[in-house]
């Protein structure tokens, strides 16, 4: 099932808002890693539900490169930026196994004539997406290697926790070191050092591809920026129906 963190933490969802969230998408879709859900470039008609598993949104370079510019987490709305163009944005392909559900412009559309108050909580949502864009922009390039993979870190953590991944302070971590330096802005050779220097110092842990963060509070003061808690005032919302 879609979980709903996210929106909870935005307002408290009456049963019918609960309802139409997850049912909003067609039939869920289990792929395997490396599926491409959506090309780049590809027609758009919709978006998707994250249900499960890791996803990477990426786009290509005009040089040829493929460039990681976020990975999803359960919650998440798959392709939505491309809401506002004729052909997807980005590419949406499966890290690990993962599960989707495809919902089409003309099922939302309806929600917002039905229940205006859970349309408000997709803008909202969307308005989260921008901040944590306009964090990660404000410290590209003006960080350290250490500050990016510490930030970088803290937000999988920060992401996971509500959904129960996280235990002990430790989660997987499916990436490759290639997908690690996309998210962070260094090279596959800086993550692995940076890696290596944060386990002698005893920030983390790794096994296999689990991670666990020994010392948040140092991570946390290492960090150029923290994630933010999402809290608002909803009384000014379209009341619920």
């Amino acid at each position: 099932m879609y979980p709903l963190h996210r929106y909870r933490a935005l307002a408290d969802l009456t049963r019918d808002e609960e309802t139409a969230l997850v049912t909003l998408g067609d039939a869920p879709v289990t792929r395997p890693p490396g599926h491409m859900i959506r090309p780049e470039g590809a027609p758009v008609s919709g978006f998707y539900l994250h249900i499960r598993g890791w996803i990477t949104s990426s786009i290509m370079l005009r040089n040829g490169a493929r460039l990681i510019q976020k990975v999803h987490l359960p919650g998440d709305m798959l392709g939505t930026p491309s809401m506002v163009l004729p052909h997807a944005a980005d590419t949406l392909t499966m890290v690990t196994e993962a599960t989707v559900a495809f919902v089409p412009f003309t099922r939302l559309g309806a929600v917002y004539t039905r229940l205006p108050r859970l349309a408000a909580l997709f803008t909202f949502a969307a308005q989260a997406e921008r901040v944590s864009l306009m964090d990660t922009l404000a410290v590209t390039g003006r960080a350290s290697a250490r500050e990016q993979l510490a930030r970088l870190l803290l937000d999988l953590h920060a992401r996971l926790l509500p959904l129960g991944l996280v235990v002990d302070d430790g989660f997987d971590l499916p990436l490759t070191q290639e997908a690690i330096g996309d998210l962070a802005g260094l090279t596959a050779v800086h993550v692995n050092r940076k890696l290596r220097d944060f386990r002698e110092e005893g920030l983390i842990a790794r096994d296999g591809t689990t991670i666990r963060l020994l010392d948040l509070p140092r991570l946390r003061a290492l960090s150029p920026i923290l994630p933010r808690a999402l809290r608002f005032d909803a009384a000014w919302l379209p009341p619920a129906i």
